[in-house]
């Protein structure tokens, strides 16, 4: 799934951080990613198992993850 979505390398992934790494892999992969892969993505950056990731931490990718989508809506004419 990273290689599809042209993520190579932990630091790669570290670059892009576990949010704009799931969207580019959702968007290579379909609809079908599950919000578990965020919390392995971030848990690959943080050393840690994804059910490790805390639930203050999920939420706050969500609305990490909330803002990016809002910024790709595009304004109204």
């Amino acid at each position: 799934m990273l290689h599809a979505a042209g993520i190579h390398s932990h630091g790669e992934l570290a670059q892009l951080g576990a949010v704009a790494a799931w969207r580019r892999i959702r968007r290579h992969a379909g609809k079908s990613v599950s919000l578990n892969l965020l919390w392995a993505l971030e848990g690959a950056l943080t050393g840690r198992h994804w059910q490790d990731i805390a639930r203050k931490e999920r939420s706050r990718l969500l609305a990490e993850l909330a803002a990016q989508d809002e910024q790709d809506v595009p304004a109204p004419p």
